[in-house]
């Protein structure tokens, strides 16, 4: 029979479940603090031995039900609960990979041994790991929720009786073998397309099968389908989305005008690039008997023909944007529309959604319309075409492109006095001959006329979007459901890096003393013309927070406006076509308020943006790779672009192409990374390499599977 307790005990006990409670209070304010025995007396404000004696065995207790840690070093702490996040695998190296999760700026850091046999895209659950004091998140995949279906390229290494393929997922690769029946002749170096039967983990010996033989590495077609196939893009529609838009009018009937508000006495045009089918907008002017000038944005009436729910609208939303490789566009929309019913064709009768604008001298808009039109182009423009008339002072439609060239600088510099920056990367466009070889790349030049189109295009789309914000706002009639393009401002840590790093190269940035454009409005005059310009801009855009669709009204920090939105290119962007919608509902008066949904449908308009910037970087980097391939030996002078543990990369300055040098391959010294000096610097000889330094180098190996070009120093 067990003793009863004593009144020393009982007393004891108490004084336990007293202190317990006091020591939880002060560990959850911030489970990221660790407190010592002795920080936590003072925080209980206990001075007696007896007392501070009591917290040790309340601590003790707290440790041995769990319901503390103690670190390493001897400090408490409350554990804070885990933090699991989903997202997809993005591998860098064979080392580690990044969780990308849709609306977070920070990309999560899995080291290879914590993906659990996760693959490239893989959509995965990852529980956050300490941050440990550093600026990047890390963790560890606990759950693979869904393996990437899209299919996988392969190369060919065996053929015969037992096929073998190498498939490359950036910089990681899988040998595996085929299964199934044999496919006639197949023969090494093929790229094929596979699926693979099993996954890392379950067996040694990754299995699949092929799914369609595409034919000799190297040729340009099975390049490019290469590329189509690994972002699972499709050049041709489905044979019963084609059926079903033979009941869609091809002609634009009495009636249909009649209920539209008649434009087409307006004189307009278009302007877009010289190769362009697909004309999204066009541009109308007139001098009104006030002075003031009236401008009309329209755009393509995408939404008359395509109606919500049907093969066509689902066939749209899937693809949700069209993509543009280097040879080709493979369109959101099949070419019945994109290029004929709906592209704003000279001399042809056209129904639009317009947005039009009266506008002062000094470029301000007095009114604003919006509505259903019907337009006819008088001439159709490519931009060196209009750029060449704006110039000579003399052709067709000189007097209206002048005029709104005029109010497009009047709307830039009004733009950039609210804030505005404009930063842009370096474009470059390929010439390739009949069989796809690159011949030479050219740098895009934008002129006047480029701007021109730009500056309409963004008043419509900021137009809309503050129309749409601005409606009565109260909780019996709450702003309705809309479709914003938003930009956060630049996470603080990726500022901060990239000012001190454009301080290194001598640039004086005077950060903390007004906003942040003004530095970047600084740094913009400080470089043009300088050779790290390209660089420059390019690290700036990588600081700043991605562009995103959200139902959220919030800001677009580089173009300045409280509220944009996308309106202007609905045949090429489903976003877009969801705007159209919306406004011509709500200029009905009939309002949605349907946020979750709509959601939802951004959420899969960001994913498809992202795949399509990947597959379209993706055609870039194999013909600069091609075509540093066929210039043979040569040297070439570049700019270092980026530097890591293990390489340094670097653009070549005539002709923009990328590749990098090993650390491996620089044999005078033994060399590590400064992060905080944005350098490499020699363990010996202390030598440096950092970003921006001018060096010489020269092609020591393209891989045109990997898309890599390998250079050594010179």
């Amino acid at each position: 029979m067990p003793k009863p307790k004593t009144k020393q005990k009982v007393k004891k006990n108490r004084t336990l479940l007293d202190y317990r409670p006091r020591i939880l209070t002060i560990l959850q304010q911030d489970p990221k603090i660790t407190y010592t025995r002795q920080q936590l007396y003072a925080a209980l404000q206990l001075k007696k031995k007896t007392e501070q004696a009591r917290v040790k065995e309340s601590l003790l207790q707290l440790l041995k039900e769990g319901i503390i840690h103690k670190t390493s070093k001897d400090r408490y702490l409350y554990p804070s609960p885990p933090t699991y996040l989903i997202g997809h695998i993005d591998y860098v190296r064979a080392e580690y990979a990044y969780m990308v999760v849709p609306g977070q700026a920070k990309d999560v850091l899995v080291w290879q041994k914590n993906l659990a046999g996760a693959l490239h895209n893989d959509l995965v659950k990852v529980q956050l790991l300490p941050t440990r004091g550093f600026k990047r998140l890390e963790g560890v995949v606990v759950e693979i929720l869904e393996r990437n279906k899209a299919p996988m390229i392969g190369l060919v290494i065996a053929a015969g009786n037992q096929p073998k393929v190498i498939i490359e997922q950036k910089h990681l690769s899988f040998e595996v073998l085929i299964e199934g029946q044999a496919i006639a002749n197949l023969a090494v170096n093929d790229k094929v397309i596979i699926a693979l039967t099993s996954f890392p983990g379950e067996q040694q010996q990754l299995k699949g099968k092929i799914v369609q033989h595409l034919g000799p590495a190297g040729i340009h077609e099975v390049e490019i389908h290469a590329i189509m196939a690994e972002f699972d893009l499709k050049d041709t529609f489905p044979d019963q989305v084609i059926e079903s838009m033979q009941s869609i009018a091809q002609t634009i009937t009495n009636e249909e005008i009649a209920r539209r508000k008649d434009l087409r006495h307006i004189p307009t045009f278009t302007i877009d690039p010289a190769d362009a089918q697909d004309f999204d907008d066009a541009l109308s002017y007139q001098r009104l008997d006030n002075g003031g000038h009236q401008v009309g944005i329209h755009i393509a009436d995408v939404s008359h023909y395509i109606l919500p729910a049907t093969l066509l609208d689902d066939e749209a939303y899937a693809r949700n944007t069209s993509v543009y490789l280097v040879d080709r566009c493979i369109p959101m929309l099949p070419e019945l529309l994109s290029n004929d019913l709906c592209s704003l064709r000279p001399d042809k009768d056209k129904l639009t959604f317009s947005a039009v604008f009266e506008l002062d001298e000094s470029g301000k808009v007095q009114n604003r319309w919006f509505g259903e039109t019907v337009i006819h182009s008088n001439k159709r423009f490519s931009y060196e075409e209009a750029q060449a008339i704006i110039d000579a002072k003399n052709g067709d439609f000189y007097q209206e492109l002048t005029q709104v060239n005029s109010l497009a600088k009047q709307l830039r510099t009004a733009r950039i006095k609210q804030g505005a920056i404009n930063f842009e990367t370096r474009e470059l466009l390929f010439e390739l001959d009949e069989e796809g070889k690159p011949l030479q790349l050219i740098p895009k030049v934008r002129k006047d006329t480029h701007k021109l189109i730009e500056e309409f295009m963004l008043l419509a789309n900021k137009e809309v979007a503050s129309y749409v914000a601005h409606m009565k706002q109260t909780k019996e009639d709450p702003t309705p459901t809309f479709i914003y393009r938003t930009h956060d401002d630049p996470d603080p840590e990726k500022l901060n890096d990239f000012f001190a790093f454009v301080k290194q190269l001598g640039y004086k940035i005077n950060v903390g003393e007004g906003p942040i454009f003004k530095a970047m409005h600084h740094l913009e005059q400080a470089i043009q013309g300088t050779q790290e310009e390209s660089m420059i801009q390019s690290l700036a855009i990588r600081a700043m927070a991605k562009a995103l669709y959200t139902t959220e009204p919030k800001p677009h920090f580089a173009l300045a406006f409280r509220h944009y939105s996308h309106f202007t290119s609905p045949i090429r962007r489903y976003p877009d076509l969801l705007v159209h919608r919306l406004l011509k509902q709500y200029l009905q008066g009939i309002k949605t308020y349907n946020s979750a949904s709509y959601e939802k449908k951004c959420q899969h308009a960001v994913e498809r943006e992202r795949v399509a910037m990947q597959a379209e970087r993706a055609s870039i980097k194999y013909k600069q790779v091609e075509f540093i391939k066929n210039l043979g030996d040569q040297l070439f002078e570049g700019t270092i672009s980026g530097i890591t543990e293990w390489n340094i990369y670097v653009e070549i300055i005539a002709n923009g192409c990328e590749g990098m040098i090993r650390l491996s391959d620089l044999t005078d010294d033994q060399y590590s990374l400064e992060e905080n000096k944005f350098q490499l610097t020699g363990k010996h000889t202390k030598k440096s390499y950092r970003i921006g330094d001018l060096i010489k180098v020269k092609v020591k190996s393209c891989d045109l599977n990997k898309r890599l070009i390998n250079f050594i120093l010179v």
